[in-house]
């Protein structure tokens, strides 16, 4: 009746309505983004410190080690296509049932490949090591049951994350309890591991129950050869461009456990612990705004980067809203929650809280270049990124341990997001879009 209603109304109008429900959407979608991420970060930073005082710097980076090791090969098990998905199915949504069974196949094919991978390369580089072994393995045949994000995709598309986050959340909560209990019963580290695993295969199932009772049915999905060669041509780049991100957001903890030792990780994981922890945040709104970014784009070109820079001034903005009071506060905040043993952490988490401007940045610059279908630029960036990162931490790690691993993701960062707008000329505009939002970040 209410589509009958407006269908009457000047077409003036009916625009304007229309934009205020894709705003109402989008606020709506972001708002449940967010309930989502604060829950997880009040119950996650209040259970992760509890394990970590119990467990201690050297077994707690022993864990960090592990789950560092696994992001390295997580970034392939994605093969790239959750932006490309997401954008395919707004662009068809005719052909929704192709794209998603085209998705989730090749997920669960590179997932089962990469664990394979993961296992063999920790037995060559850790042969008299079977916890490690342990450890990596549980949690790498996780990213098996990760190819059901799938249908998280589909969610993005639609805005309507609030299923994503109903099947999540469960999970998250009832581990979340799990891990209270594994404290309190004095158990192994290998305990926490397997919880990680079952809370995986726990979204995953959540996933599945919520699609269907949405009046979805999976027996309408089908691979499409055709299809999956269109979405690798696009997401190649991006798997790449994965790698590198994972291999210079993490890469430091992998060498920190072989440079120096766990306990040094440990530290080190603390600080970065507290630093990503609102990282939640640019992406929830990134990933409740990209569908209209893409729409926006094929409406006018005007229309479309003038978007862009609000979205590169809101990150900038919330960038300073959370590094200046973290600077002030990071010795309190870590030694009064995490103790004494881990003080090592505190002027690491007051300079690695920057680097998160280049983060949010990043996260909003990489819709446009997906949008674009610049995907390869996006890899050059990051691989550039990735390459400084290695250099500076074989470098400055066996000279300041965890601090020299800080100032090597910082710059890494920062040329990958930001000073490489300035190498590559089709990227001028964006540099200045971004300094802009740096220096004047105005969001009204």
């Amino acid at each position: 009746m209410m589509h009958v209603f407006t269908s009457l109304l000047p077409d003036s109008l009916q625009i304007r309505l229309q934009k205020q429900d894709d705003l109402r959407q989008i606020i709506v979608n972001t708002g449940w983004l967010f309930a989502d991420r604060i829950l997880r970060m009040g119950i996650g930073l209040i259970v992760g410190i509890w394990v970590a005082r119990y467990l201690g710097p050297a077994q707690y980076g022993l864990l960090s080690y592990a789950t560092a090791f696994i992001a390295l090969f997580g970034a392939v098990a994605t093969l790239g296509l959750d932006t490309i998905t997401v954008r395919e199915l707004v662009r068809s949504p005719l052909a929704e049932s192709e794209i998603l069974g085209t998705s989730l196949l090749l997920r669960l094919i590179s997932g089962i490949i990469v664990v394979i991978a993961a296992i063999v390369t920790v037995k060559i580089l850790e042969p008299n090591n079977s916890l490690t072994h342990w450890l990596i393995g549980i949690t790498a045949t996780g990213m098996i049951f990760q190819a059901f994000d799938t249908i998280d995709y589909l969610f993005q598309a639609q805005v309507k994350s609030k299923f994503t986050v109903y099947a999540k959340n469960a999970a998250f909560i009832l581990i979340a309890l799990v891990r209270i209990i594994l404290i309190k019963a004095h158990s192994p580290l290998i305990a926490f591991v397997w919880a990680g695993l079952f809370e995986t295969i726990l979204g995953a199932v959540g996933l599945i129950l919520i699609y269907q009772t949405t009046g979805k049915r999976f027996q309408t999905w089908r691979y499409n050869l055709t299809r999956a060669r269109s979405l690798l041509s696009d997401s190649w780049p991006l798997i790449l461009s994965s790698i590198m991100i994972m291999i210079y957001m993490r890469i430091d903890q992998v060498m920190l456990g072989r440079m120096v030792s766990n306990e040094e990780v440990g530290i080190y994981s603390s600080a970065v612990r507290f630093a990503e922890v609102w990282y939640f945040i640019p992406m929830a709104i990134v990933s409740s705004v990209y569908p209209k970014i893409v729409q926006t784009r094929e409406v006018s070109e005007a229309l479309f980067y003038a978007r862009l820079q609000k979205l590169y001034n809101l990150m900038a903005l919330l960038a300073y809203l959370v590094a200046i009071p973290a600077t002030f506060l990071s010795y309190p905040l870590i030694h009064g929650l995490l103790g004494e043993e881990y003080s090592r952490a505190a002027p690491m988490l007051t300079i690695l809280i920057w680097a998160g401007m280049f983060t949010n940045l990043g996260v909003a610059r990489s819709s446009f270049l997906t949008s674009m279908n610049w995907t390869k630029v996006h890899f050059f960036t990051v691989a550039a990124g990735c390459v400084i990162n290695v250099v500076l931490n074989l470098y400055l790690i066996p000279l300041y341990g965890g601090m020299g691993a800080v100032i090597a993701s910082c710059v890494a960062y920062w040329f990958a997001t930001y000073g490489a707008c300035f190498v590559y000329r089709p990227l001028f505009r964006t540099g200045w879009m971004l300094t802009k939002a740096m220096f004047y970040p105005k969001v009204w």
